[in-house]
């Protein structure tokens, strides 16, 4: 029997039975569809995420100490360890452009033209924080003063909207309020660096000078500095990048007061924006790995479906199969016309699937606000996937009804 023939007479089976094929194929069908929306929509996250994150690299190397072999964001755990004497010796690195510290000043509101604001709490750092084309308007803060920098989101917290030459109040956990003024806004595309979770959060930045009084002894001097929990070290260019973070491991092991002041199971995280981005990636597709496994079961539950209707049919179709092979039909004729009616309904519901796994994919973009990326390959895949999933649940039947004897089936009642 030529190919052409049992295509024809595996569509006939097929559309004999229209009702029962089409719940066959339906398994195939949401698993195709679960499968396609998961990795688009973990493709799309991912590209989302990368491209933020990676989208402007900067030669920074991020510094803090966390619990040892502890997973999680950067700054994750950090306790304030890094004193005033370590960023003085980090600078003199070399390949150090800056040493830029970071501290949290716990706050409990915001005040701004007669308008609060809870605030939970404002970063102390240094003017070397910011870059200028960052501003949408006004300048950083200079150290010692009572100023204020604000992110777009901070700005518009308040009924009338925060603007250079404002006055604010910051109110202190202590209970303490400290008056500042406004004296740059960041546009609206600056988000948070790795520290402040890379999301446009509410951002109010002051200087560690005089808002930031966490202070500690220095092991080495013995005199009492601030202490910060995370460091961004600016190497000179990319190229120093790599050595900068060398030195900066060796620095903080072998001869700084963090290494003293760091809890006993405490490890120093030194990571360069590389180093993040791989993290992240990995993080991303680990997830998106997983949860296209438990779409994965439902393909599974559809190839179920398929090998238990092609039993059945093989049943229903004895007779059928005995007068074939009595008129001088091969094993491999019976064979191929089974496996193919199986091929068929595994293609049909992988066909159908997709389209279907793109709208599902569509409509959670467009309700999370994500800008949809389409994996093409994984659409191909998807495709042969099915049709691999009728031929592996068909095979069994189809090797059944290829060694039906022939005058056993002629006999079936």
């Amino acid at each position: 029997m030529d190919l052409f023939e049992s295509l024809r007479l595996s569509g006939r089976a097929i559309r004999s039975h229209k009702l029962r094929s089409t719940l066959t194929t339906l398994g195939v069908v949401i698993g195709v569809a679960a499968v396609i929306t998961f990795v688009t929509l973990g493709t799309s996250l991912r590209a989302d995420v990368l491209g933020q994150v990676g989208g402007e690299r900067t030669p920074n190397v991020y510094v803090w100490a966390g619990p040892e072999g502890e997973d999680g964001a950067p700054g994750a755990g950090a306790q304030p360890v890094f004193t005033e004497r370590d960023l003085a010796e980090l600078r003199d690195l070399p390949g150090v452009s800056a040493v830029v510290p970071r501290g949290v000043v716990p706050t409990a509101a915001v005040s701004s033209g007669g308008d609060t604001v809870a605030q939970r709490q404002v970063i102390a750092t240094s003017p070397e924080y910011f870059d200028s084309g960052e501003f949408v308007a006004g300048r950083g803060f200079e150290p010692g003063q009572r100023e204020v920098v604000l992110n777009e989101r901070a700005a518009r917290l308040f009924e009338t909207q925060a603007t250079v030459g404002d006055e604010v109040t910051v109110r202190l956990a202590s209970g303490e309020s400290v008056n500042a003024t406004v004296v740059g806004l960041l546009n609206a595309s600056t988000s948070g660096g790795p520290f402040e979770g890379l999301d446009s959060q509410p951002l109010v930045f002051v200087p560690t000078d005089p808002f930031y009084d966490t202070t500690i002894e220095s092991p080495e001097t013995g005199r009492s500095q601030r202490v910060y929990p995370t460091v961004t070290i600016v190497a000179e260019d990319f190229g120093a990048v790599s050595d900068v973070q060398a030195s900066t491991r060796a620095y903080l092991t072998n001869r700084s007061d963090a290494a003293t002041l760091a809890p006993g199971d405490y490890a120093f995280s030194v990571e360069t924006d590389q180093d993040l981005v791989d993290r992240l990636e990995e993080l991303l597709t680990t997830l998106t790995n997983f949860v296209t496994g438990i779409a994965v079961i439902s393909l599974v539950v559809g190839s179920i479906g398929i090998a238990n209707i092609m039993l059945v049919s093989v049943t229903e179709r004895t007779r059928e199969i005995g007068i074939m092979k009595a008129v001088g039909a091969q094993k491999r004729d019976v064979l191929q016309l089974f496996l193919l009616e199986a091929v068929m309904l595994g293609a049909l519901g992988a066909i159908v699937g997709t389209p279907v796994g793109i709208l599902g994919a569509y409509a959670a973009a467009e309700y999370i606000g994500l800008e949809l990326v389409f994996p093409l390959e994984w659409f191909a895949i998807a495709v042969g996937v099915g049709m691999a999933v009728g031929a592996v649940s068909g095979l069994y039947p189809a090797w059944n009804a290829a060694r039906t004897d022939p005058i056993d089936a002629l006999r079936y009642e």
